[in-house]
């Protein structure tokens, strides 16, 4: 069946390529919108802030980054981790004027899909400088690696519930099809974190600095057969925000200017039990946002990766055309996402796997990275040289599931 998608997917990137070409530039097309501030929050335990605070806390970071003011700001966005109303409660405890809105909840992908929006919104008039915030406290608050609680109307509720779902074995669902189907093994998957704990050792806010070994990856505990403990994202507090603004805007700013110059967003669910483990959403997303962007995954220079497990990563890899599906194991082994060492450094941060994964949802923290990379402020031992082109791109969901993948490029101005 995986071939047969991926035929799918084929046409759906030629498509986009036809379409792009057909109609010329699109909503976002080139200068129209710039992410002008980034700001991630250092805590990874808040047990003295509440969720609205670590978002207050966020957003003044960002704003103090681009230079801008909360009376700047007339387009906010925000998803489920949001307290109370949401975008409503978060606009008024911000003391916000704003004329566009947001509230868009897919998960950890969120954020990345909120920036497309914010980028959209500006080149139609809607807003001009946009903030996106997440925040959240899981860690504080004692939660797990979960998915939230069951909605007893979602329609899905009676056919899954009684398998007893969970966040750890659907995703351990993917790692072994992926294995059955390609051969994949456990110390491939191992690499993904060992390159993770390569970065985070220059992090000093990542929840784990150490470097560790394919070896004590793969002899880590199962916690789903086939993942183990290192496998796993950390659970921690905290959050960031990011400010889009018009391109006029963006240049009046005495900051470095990264332009958002393609995007994509697509949904996969389980198809009523017609179910092919082998791909994610991605394979949807990243077409679309390379066809946009007009740049194919050989041009770009760094990529941030949604990696709430290791087998997130290296099937988003295959899917945004770093490597031929099936091929991902061979294609993280032996460092080549190591900065420095390998020829696509991801995560340069620690990602989720071993810096932070606010509020149980990544995708802002990817966003950051890859706008410190295109602006030359990344830590010096991760820093790539040059870099004018990154990738931002994140599942929200389930893969074993449904789930939503959004999927940005980034270049340098």
């Amino acid at each position: 069946m995986h071939e047969v998608t991926l035929c799918i997917c084929k046409l759906l990137y030629k498509i986009s390529n036809w379409l792009v070409w057909r109609h010329g530039r699109s909503a976002i097309s080139k200068g129209k919108a710039y992410i002008v501030g980034a700001y991630e929050h250092p805590t990874r335990r808040a047990d003295t802030l509440s969720v609205a605070r670590i978002h207050a806390d966020v957003a003044k970071g960002a704003l103090e980054d681009a230079g801008l003011s909360l009376g700047d700001i007339d387009g906010y966005f925000c998803a489920g981790d949001a307290p109370g109303l949401g975008a409503a409660s978060m606009i008024e405890y911000l003391g916000l004027k704003v004329r566009h809105m947001d509230a868009t909840d897919c998960g950890g992908s969120a954020p990345i899909l909120h920036v497309a929006h914010a980028a959209q919104a500006i080149a139609m008039g809607k807003c001009d400088v946009a903030l996106v915030t997440l925040g959240g406290r899981p860690r504080a608050a004692g939660a797990s690696l979960a998915l939230r609680a069951a909605d007893g109307d979602a329609p899905e509720l009676q056919f899954e519930a009684p398998y007893a779902p969970l966040t750890q074995n659907l995703y351990a669902l993917v790692a072994r099809r992926h294995m059955h189907e390609f051969g994949t093994s456990s110390e491939q998957l191992a690499w993904i974190k060992v390159a993770a704990s390569h970065h985070a050792q220059h992090n000093v806010n990542a929840m784990l600095r150490r470097v560790v070994t394919v070896e004590e990856v793969v002899n880590s505990p199962l916690v789903a057969d086939p993942l183990h403990r290192l496998d796993c994202c950390v659970i921690s507090d905290g959050g960031g925000a990011v400010i889009v603004a018009r391109g006029e805007i963006a240049r009046s700013l005495d900051r470095p200017r990264v332009k958002i110059i393609g995007s994509g967003e697509a949904p996969k669910n389980a198809g009523a039990g017609k179910l092919d483990l082998s791909y994610s959403a991605a394979a949807f997303s990243g077409p679309i946002a390379f066809a946009e962007a007009g740049i194919t995954p050989a041009d770009i220079k760094y990529a941030s990766i949604y990696d709430s497990f290791t087998i997130t990563v290296l099937v988003q890899l295959e899917d945004l055309g770093f490597c031929p599906k099936g091929e991902g194991g061979r294609f993280v082994a032996d460092g080549n996402l190591i900065s420095g060492i390998g020829k696509l450094p991801f995560n340069t941060d620690g990602g989720g796997l071993c810096n932070n994964h606010p509020a149980n949802r990544g995708g802002i923290t990817k966003i950051i990275e890859a706008v410190r990379h295109l602006r030359a402020e990344a830590h010096p031992q991760v820093q790539v040289a040059n870099c004018d082109l990154a990738i931002a791109s994140g599942i929200g969901g389930a893969l074993a599931a449904r789930h939503v993948a959004a999927t940005l490029i980034l270049e340098r101005d």
